[in-house]
């Protein structure tokens, strides 16, 4: 750097001898950008923990973060931050994998206010957008125009336009369309040293000196790139800047991670949309001889060509769904002639030809979520980034992939490679050790080897992701140091202080320091980790570590499809009520530097406060992270050795419903209506509490006679028992008309859920040890049926995951059934009534987490039910929707998938939701709706039926 940046700004305050606090010299750095901003600036540990890390491996803390409102608040900040000589990132949706959208200055974030879509011409097929756009935002204004925006990473529902300019960007249709820098008209910038300019062709907006420099380096520029390869993102593209490429400032920018200027507006291409995309599916022996036909398929002009081992499909289901083959290559193309001739051309083993949209989404998904199964080996363990994205001529992708799997298994390493085979990019993570001082110099060790293989085939070390912190520091292998020098000087020209994004591609930092696991447990083989449930900062911290930060829980819009993560963060916008915002909080919070007091945080608490542990990370999350655990976790300990009075009163009273239903039974009702009754119970005014029904299920279930021997035993959850038992009654009637005896357990049994999500772990076990008691004394070796999900998916889930030790635990998990798998295991010749009409409603969040809907599907299609439900989390979600302070969230989750599915239902619609949360969130949201159990719907066909 030509003026060197302070290194002694630091956030907070301490206090001298006399007791007296003492500012920080940040203090003066907060002040002055909240006097210059009229956005948001937060130097809270909150903010700084939330943007410590990307999606990469490497960790850097900020001192704050300001969100600017336009382009002058922007410049505004870049002043402030140039007058106190702190450094400056800008960040968009935090996806980069190679760690230059992390700092450890201030932090641009450019989400909150700088997200609009401009203007869009359709006419001239361009669109003016802000750098914090979501990608998928103008991919949707765009559609009723049959236009797109060429460039499609997986990230398309939450990443921003802004990043993928920085990172050059471009996704599986990069065949067709090129990459980010092939669809950017113009760029609106700021410098570091406040320079305004829009950039463009013919030098347009250069600075002063840049021409002057290209021009006496031109012969190196035409040389000393590598060619005949398309994805080839690593360094600074200063070869757009030759006389024969039109000088194009614009595109020279792309891809150069933020260290030049920051993107204020941007002016991009947009794309006719296919007519008839039909999804070719090619089968090859193995990886290689899909990688070797990819460029074959070229000159037939796809969309995509997209590769993928069978090592990455464990699901049976999935495979057997694909053409016979090791490998496939994913090949969409334009036309059901396009396609005929593209299999005619392709030597491959077997072909599948797909003309049907939803055919198509459905063999998609199998690809996309190998991406996911990319994070985890066949044995279960982590595999990270660091090697994610390199690219090799296609022509030459076979051989590279070839010696790619030798290096692996010399250095004893795992890694399944996939991706954008027709560009020639690879992705690939791998199990790395990142977590001792031995692995973390084999991942260097490994990283220089690969990086000669990739030279050695003329490949570039970054095909998409950019070089960021992980590949910079090996570019002159590529590039020789002749090369690299120029980059240096042009850095220089563009941001002559330094204070872009410092350390990465021009003098970078090294790529094994940084690492965002240091500091963290190690758990080594043959050691045991902490207890589940046991609150152990240690646990939570390794456990949350397993985010990777591709935040699929911040998707946006329609795109995120019917799943249920993460509608906290879905209501709120807020990233510290993402997945990944609270595993992030959960990470510093284990290291101990940012987050300073362990288990008992507020930041922590306050982030986990609105999170409604509907299990949708669970499930929906590329690596399964369980934030419902985790809170579970966290409050067991936030709030151990506390007085009662310590925590929450909704903790006692909603969390430990199922005691007071057993002790009071009705009498609650009248409780409830007492003055103060909602204050004293801890709940919000603005729900009614359910009312407890005059007779319990167990109660009516007792005084029946049944000559059937039982075939399964019901499970009376609290719910069911005392506030629905008209559902349980009517599971009993269908049931029972499919010629199944039915028991109930000896006993009062209780899944402990409530105490669960209230973080009362120890009382948790208590109920669940009494429940096993009591399940020894059942009929042996009878289907336990859970009519409830929620408690379902607790019996299923949490129940081992508690009591790892008690073999009773497991066997009662493996028993378990939903109303819907007992009859299609139990009865499956039954058929059932034939309602013939449309259905609307919601599956429950746990069921669609843990448990899994096809077999209530399957019943549904069976009696006539047409439709399906909807996504999403109703809301309420047990205690959360009734605790105050949480009633406008709950109801803005519910607004989200749920409330509108029911009011574009036609009225003759079955309103299905067999969750007990659900039914009471659709009464109060919508009284004209009356939701239903599934088993009642079935009981009342077959009582009207002849």
């Amino acid at each position: 750097m030509r003026r060197g940046l302070r290194h002694s700004v630091v956030v907070g305050s301490h206090k001298n001898s006399a007791g007296e606090p003492v500012r920080e010299p940040a203090d003066g750095l907060a002040r002055a950008l909240r006097a210059a901003v009229s956005g948001d600036v937060d130097f809270s540990a909150t903010a700084r923990a939330l943007t410590s890390m990307d999606a990469s491996n490497y960790r850097r803390v900020p001192l704050g973060v300001v969100a600017p409102r336009d382009a002058d608040d922007l410049a505004a900040a870049l002043a402030v931050c140039r007058t106190y000589e702190v450094p400056v990132v800008a960040r968009g949706g935090g996806t980069s994998i190679a760690g230059q959208a992390t700092g450890t200055g201030v932090v641009l974030d450019l989400t909150r206010h700088m997200r609009q879509l401009v203007s869009l011409d359709p006419e001239a097929r361009t669109a003016v957008v802000q750098p914090g756009l979501v990608l998928d935002r103008l991919r949707d204004a765009a559609r009723p125009h049959g236009l797109t925006f060429g460039p499609d990473p997986s990230t398309h529902s939450r990443c921003t336009l802004g990043g993928m300019i920085g990172n050059n960007a471009c996704g599986a249709h990069s065949v067709a369309w090129g990459t980010t820098a092939d669809n950017v008209r113009a760029l609106d910038v700021v410098t570091y040293d406040g320079r305004r300019a829009t950039l463009g062709k013919r030098w347009q907006g250069a600075p002063a000196g840049l021409r002057e420099l290209v021009g006496s380096r031109l012969a190196l520029l035409r040389t000393g790139y590598p060619q005949g390869l398309p994805r080839r993102i690593s360094g600074y593209a200063l070869d757009a800047l030759l006389p024969e490429r039109g000088a194009d400032v614009a595109r020279f920018l792309c891809g150069s991670e933020g260290t030049l200027g920051v993107v204020t507006e941007a002016t991009v291409r947009l794309v006719p949309l296919p007519a008839e995309p039909v999804l070719v599916v090619l089968g090859y022996a193995d990886e290689s001889a899909a990688a070797d036909a990819a460029a074959g398929l070229l000159p037939y002009r796809p969309l995509t060509v997209e590769g993928m081992a069978a090592d990455l499909v464990r699901d049976g289901a999935g495979r057997a769904g694909l053409p016979r083959g090791g490998a496939w290559l994913f090949a969409e193309v334009d036309g059901a002639g396009a396609a005929g001739a593209l299999v005619r051309a392709a030597d491959a083993l077997d072909a599948l030809v797909v003309r049907d949209p939803a055919g198509q989404r459905a063999l998609w998904r199998i690809r996309e979520d190998a991406a996911g199964t990319a994070t985890r080996t066949p044995e279960g363990g982590e595999a990270w980034p660091g090697w994610e994205d390199c690219a090799v001529p296609p022509a030459r992708l076979g051989s590279y992939l070839r010696a790619f799997r030798s290096l692996l298994r010399q250095y004893g390493l795992h890694g399944v490679p996939y991706g954008h085979f027709g560009d020639g990019c690879v992705h690939v993570r791998i199990d790395f050790d990142l977590w001792t001082p031995d692995g973390v110099a084999r991942f260097r060790e490994f990283s220089a080897d690969v990086a000669d293989l990739v030279v050695a085939h003329g490949g570039s070390l970054s095909g998409e992701h950019g070089d960021g912190k992980a590949r910079a520091e090996l570019l002159p292998r590529m590039y020789g140091d002749e090369l690299i020098a120029l980059f240096g000087a042009v850095k220089d020209l563009w941001d002559p202080d330094g204070g872009l994004n410092p350390g990465m591609l021009v003098r970078p930092e090294p790529l094994d320091s940084g690492l965002r696991f240091t500091g963290l447990p190690v758990v080594r083989a043959g050691e045991e980790p902490p207890e589940p449930g046991a609150g152990s900062v240690a646990r939570l911290g390794r456990e949350a570590a397993r985010c990777v930060g591709v935040a699929k829980c911040r998707e946006e819009g329609p795109s995120s499809g019917t799943g249920v993560m993460c509608p906290s963060y879905r209501a709120t916008g807020e990233e510290r009520h993402s997945t990944r915002g609270r595993a992030r909080l959960l990470h510093e919070m284990a290291l101990g530097g940012t987050i300073t007091d362990g288990l008992r945080s507020e930041e922590v608490r306050e982030a986990l406060d609105l999170c409604l542990s509907c299990k949708g990370c669970r499930s929906d999350c590329p690596v399964g992270v369980d934030m419902a655990a985790y809170k579970a976790e966290f409050l067991h300990g936030h709030y151990a050795g506390r007085r009662a009075l310590g925590r929450p009163r909704s903790h006692w009273s909603m969390g430990g419903l199922p005691h007071w239903l057993d002790v009071f039974g009705r009498g609650l009702n009248a409780a409830m209506r007492l003055p103060f009754a909602a204050r004293i119970a801890g709940v919000t005014p603005e729900r009614a509490m359910p009312r407890v029904a005059e007779r319990s299920f167990v109660s009516w279930f007792g005084e029946r006679a049944s000559g059937r021997p039982p075939a399964l035993t019901l499970w009376p959850d609290t719910f069911t028992d005392h506030l629905a038992p008209h559902v349980g009654a009517a599971a009993v009637r269908v049931v029972e008309a499919a010629g199944l005896g039915v028991a109930l357990p000896p006993g009062r049994v209780c899944c402990g859920l409530t105490y669960v999500s209230t973080g009362r772990l120890d009382a948790a076990r208590r109920v669940m040890r009494r429940t096993l008691d009591v399940m020894d004394e059942a009929a042996p070796g009878l289907p336990v049926v859970v009519l409830e999900p929620s408690c379902a998916a607790a019996l299923r889930g949490d129940l081992p995951e508690l009591l790892p030790d008690d073999p009773r635990a497991a066997r009662l998990a493996a028993s378990v059934r939903t109303f819907a798998e007992a009859l299609e295991e139990l009865a499956p010749d039954w058929t059932p009534p034939r309602l013939g009409r449309p259905v609307a409603g919601q599956t429950h969040c746990h069921q669609h987490a843990v448990l899994g809907d096809a077999a209530d599907r399957r019943l549904r299609r069976r009696a006539g039910l047409d439709g399906e439900l909807a996504g999403g989390c109703c809301g309420l979600a047990g205690d959360f929707g009734f605790e105050p302070g949480h009633y406008e969230v709950s109801m803005a989750c519910a607004e989200d998938q749920l409330l509108p599915a029911l009011r574009a239902a036609p009225p003759d619609a079955v309103v299905l939701a067999d969750g007990f949360s659900c039914r009471t969130q659709i009464t109060h949201a919508a009284g004209d709706r009356h939701p239903r159990h599934l088993a009642e719907v079935l009981a009342e066909a077959l009582d009207e039926s002849p």
